[in-house]
């Protein structure tokens, strides 16, 4: 019975992997914690109040530090001793800016900084202690294959250099730590879902949230701490050699 915990739970794929997470049997998934900046959700709560044993509604704002860490002693009285199992960082932010760098205020990478890899740093380091109390030692950390410098060109169109430069550097935490943990048995890795049909990825996106959020939750269960630090893409048959070349393998940094 592992516990999950996701941030970025009240929409888009926080949201999906919440509820993919529950139609799991109880003998797999016995306990989600939810996170959301402020009250949950119209789905959100639909899901709580459907399963009131296993989910569990937080609130927590990533760029708080104060707020988070007060989530971390909330979940850890409602485990009751246990540890927590599994740690997703799904929380992030979008920003446009139509001119790329010659444009794109220093506010802006700042934000996203703050949201997008200081978060996941905030959250990580409150919630490690349950995480080493757990049996799993997962954190998986969302992020995007538009953060690879090797497909910078591939990239070129989407006018998001603040978002790009932040999953990048995002890739970089994730890997030191996978560095300082390893000897504990930790699996720290960074999961690109492909670009779904969410607030955040759009209508013309390649897929729908389900099929990218069903993806990850394979990764998430079949993941080995022999992967502990990689990039990972989602395998879509019959895309593997799309733009987002979705062939379940490890994307170049």
């Amino acid at each position: 019975m592992a516990s999950y915990l996701i941030t970025g739970a009240s929409r888009g794929i926080g949201l999906e992997l919440t509820k993919q997470l529950l139609e799991l049997p109880v003998s797999q998934v016995g306990k989600v914690f939810a996170v959301t900046r402020s009250g949950p959700s119209a789905p959100l709560r639909g899901l709580i109040d459907r399963n009131p044993d296993r989910a569990t509604h937080i609130i927590a704002s990533v760029d708080d530090t104060e707020s988070v860490q007060r989530a971390a002693r909330d979940v850890k009285a409602k485990l009751g001793g246990q540890g927590l199992d599994v740690l997703v960082n799904n929380a992030g932010q979008q920003a446009i800016s139509p001119g790329g760098t010659k444009t794109a205020p220093p506010e802006q990478l700042a934000h996203l900084f703050d949201v997008n890899v200081i978060g996941p740093q905030r959250v990580t380091a409150a919630f490690l202690p349950l995480l080493e109390a757990g049996n799993q030692k997962k954190v998986i950390n969302v992020t995007s294959s538009m953060g690879s410098i090797a497909w910078v060109d591939r990239y070129k169109c989407a006018p998001s250099p603040a978002y790009k430069i932040s999953k990048a550097a995002l890739h970089m935490l994730n890997a030191q730590y996978a560095l300082d943990h390893a000897e504990a048995g930790f699996t720290f890795l960074c999961v690109s879902p492909g670009w779904l049909k969410t607030d955040l990825g759009g209508e013309y996106a390649d897929f729908d949230v389900g099929v990218g959020v069903t993806e990850l939750k394979r990764i998430i269960l079949e993941s080995t701490k022999a992967q502990n630090g990689k990039f990972l893409n989602i395998l879509v048959p019959g895309e593997e050699k799309s733009r987002g070349q979705y062939d379940g393998g490890e994307i170049p940094w």
